[in-house]
């Protein structure tokens, strides 16, 4: 490490698009040792996330990665801002006249332009490297309609697991302990399936723990997010019933509560934590969360982690606060004098912005000694996390369903796929919704109906669709009302009534809508929202709520009365988004601004707003569960949390990676105690099993 500076790449232009292996230890006999010091866990997502080798080590594929990440939000063939790079180095010369070469290209890519960031102080030589040896191959450009295959993805069928009534124990069993003989509490014991299926379970505050009954097979052991200790692994550890394995030995990597900022320890850190161990003003620190925090970015890191100089930041913050929507391709064009997130004027919250990352994360900008959160503890141990690998990369997935089979639907939304896990195999179906032309291909919303009839909406081709699993035909029609420009957000969130009607708020109305043909049956114009984020209809039909993100209003519409009633925030800033109903009829929402969690209470008519305990957390929907409890995972925070309302009892479960980017919740109420299932903008399936 040199200069006190995070090593490693950066993120670069693209700070809003973000994707989500082996391991470099030897197979080890006998007793249960550590890795080598030295060595790096390459199995953890979070450090290829971090190193851009997600699809590859080096060469052109990770070329395309870097590619994805920091040059295809410009050079894509949806906008006109910038010159496509498809066949660079068979014309004569760049825009600027200069010969097209190596050198002239990494001359370009290291000083930026005009309107193009510096990266001289992001990229190393090897990351120049694979980006020229990507360009020159004729690789170039990232195709959205074809995302790179995921290899970790293996379609192998083990025999049949258990979902209903499984066995949380009668597996592999162990102990986790210091090296001098210490048991530890709150680790994450992970083994990993011939299929890549990931299992992690908990260690108690006798540093023991236990897996649930697994298939017998061959087995990679290894502790997911060690933070405070050394890499440990083991590959080829077989599993034929409940083992009682050698105790696992983790070695410190430092003598005090604070950990060195490097690589491999920076890739482990939320992105909570991230903000903990940055300097800046409260106010610095919340202008950033309410504009960069609310559900772009799978954490923090993707932005913090960056070094640029002034010009550069800002012709960052230019691109992502000047352009809607992910893909930022089309102007915002907001009207002079307007307000930013925060409820500064735009100008002077852009400023504020610029000069506190030109300060933190700037060329010369050093790390101090990291500080971690405080890891699980007591009832946050009684959980089981099961990981599945998707087929592809860089679907940028974005809600998860179920059906009533018991299988598990995902929508992506940057790549033509809908996918569905079938939890007892591991075995995931893609399907691939056809494309609309000149449109980029992604989900938004995604919902199964009394009859699995799969619905979506096309959030860049603003179309609805509708899939049947049984014939594996779609349906897409256009959503009346956009006047947007393609690629442009529409706002694809809706609400899928039992009667099998549309529900969503936008332009000043709640509208219901016909999903086979996309048209609005009946408008009914409101005096205060505009138009609402999270669109939610309740179980028996008869309400539908709305939650305003990014104003602070909750629409609650009765259908039967066809009423609305209109309510603002008790706290400014909060941007209440997705939610849910609870079995009372009060409506959740969370809080994709503020951090908070809203409730509705039926009986008063009133808002109440409760506070997570864990600090730069926002959450971008919430879902209450069939007695009452709400669950969130929170954005920046790698930990899924459940609030009981009736003791005000907040349960975090920390996760086995730094990522808890969570758009839609689905909860399996058949089961005791309920499972939890999401699909993490990172690109893969979580199901979180509570033991209590």
């Amino acid at each position: 490490m040199k200069s006190g500076k995070i090593a490693g790449i950066i993120f670069g232009a693209s700070v809003g698009i973000v994707c989500w292996g082996g391991f470099i230890a030897a197979r080890v006999a006998g007793a249960q040792s550590p890795a080598p010091q030295d060595g790096a866990d390459n199995l953890q997502r979070s450090l290829k996330v971090y190193t851009y080798t997600t699809i590859a080590d080096s060469g052109p594929l990770r070329g395309e990665e870097i590619y994805f990440n920091k040059c295809w939000v410009c050079h894509n063939e949806y906008q006109k801002s910038a010159p496509v790079l498809r066949d660079l180095y068979k014309r004569p010369k760049m825009v600027t006249g200069e010969p097209i070469n190596d050198q002239t290209v990494a001359g370009k890519i290291r000083d930026g332009g005009p309107r193009m960031p510096a990266y001289r102080h992001t990229l190393g030589d090897a990351d120049v490297a694979d980006l020229l040896t990507y360009f020159r191959e004729g690789k170039c450009c990232y195709d959205p309609e074809n995302p790179p295959v995921n290899t970790n993805y293996r379609n192998v069928s083990l025999p049949a697991v258990e979902v209903q009534g499984r066995n949380f124990r009668g597996g592999p069993r162990g102990v986790v302990r210091t090296s001098g003989g210490e048991p530890l509490e709150g680790i994450m014991v992970q083994v990993i399936a011939e299929n890549a299926v990931r299992t992690t379970v908990y260690s108690n505050e006798r540093g023991e723990y236990e897996f649930p009954k697994l298939p017998a097979g061959s087995y990679t052991l290894r502790i997911s997010r060690p933070l405070r200790f050394r890499p440990y692994g083991r590959q080829g550890v077989r599993i034929n019933g409940a083992e009682r394995w050698d105790d696992i030995v983790l070695e410190r990597v430092s003598d005090t509560e604070f950990l060195p900022p490097t690589r491999e320890i920076a890739a482990q850190l939320t992105g909570a934590e991230w903000l903990v161990n940055l300097p800046g003003t409260g106010q610095e620190k919340k202008v950033f969360s309410q504009n960069c925090g609310f559900g772009c970015h799978s954490s923090y890191e993707k932005i913090l982690r960056n070094r640029f100089d002034e010009r550069s930041w800002r012709l960052m913050l230019d691109r992502m606060m000047g352009h809607a929507g992910s893909l930022l391709i089309h102007p915002a064009q907001p009207e002079a004098g307007s307000l930013g997130r925060s409820g500064l004027p735009l100008q002077e919250e852009k400023d504020l912005l610029v000069k506190w990352l030109a300060r933190i994360r700037g060329p010369e900008a050093q790390d101090p000694p990291l500080q971690i959160l405080p890891g699980p503890r007591g009832a946050a141990t009684r959980v089981i996390v099961t990981e599945y690998e998707l087929p592809h990369h860089m679907l940028a997935t974005h809600d998860a369903v179920g059906d009533s089979k018991g299988n598990i639907w995902y929508s992506s939304h940057r790549a033509p796929y809908i996918g569905k896990l079938d939890p007892r195999t591991g075995i995931v179906k893609e399907y691939r919704v056809p494309s609309t032309p000149g449109a980029n291909p992604g989900q938004h919303w995604i919902s199964v109906d009394q009859n699995d009839i799969v619905w979506f909406s096309e959030n860049w081709s603003h179309k609805m669709g509708r899939f049947d699993p049984k014939t594996e035909t779609f349906s897409l029609a256009l959503v009346s009302g956009i006047d947007l420009p393609m690629n442009a957000p529409m706002g694809g969130n809706m609400g899928l009534a039992p009667d099998g009607y549309i529900w969503r708020t936008r332009d000043g109305a709640v509208l219901k809508i016909d999903p086979k043909t996309g048209r609005t049956v009946k408008s009914y114009p409101l005096q205060k929202a505009r138009g609402g984020y999270g669109n939610e209809v309740s179980p028996d039909g008869n309400f539908f709520a709305s939650g305003g993100w990014p104003s602070d209003i909750v629409v609650v519409f009765d259908i039967r009365k066809e009423e609305a009633l209109e309510l603002q925030t008790p706290t400014l800033n909060v941007g209440p988004a997705r939610g849910g109903f609870d079995p009372q009829g009060n409506i959740w929402f969370g809080g994709k601004k503020g951090g908070l969690i809203v409730k509705y209470d039926v009986q008063t008519r009133q808002l109440k707003e409760y506070v997570p305990p864990t600090p730069y957390v926002l959450q971008y929907e919430v879902k209450p569960d069939k007695n009452g409890e709400v669950w969130m995972g929170y954005l920046h925070g790698g930990r899924f949390a459940r609030f009981n309302p009736r003791t005000e009892r907040w349960l975090e479960y920390v996760l086995p990676e730094p990522y808890s980017h969570n758009r839609r919740t689905w909860i399996d109420n058949s089961t005791d105690p309920v499972t939890i299932w999401y699909v993490d903008h990172n690109g893969y399936l979580v199901r979180i099993e509570p033991l209590e």
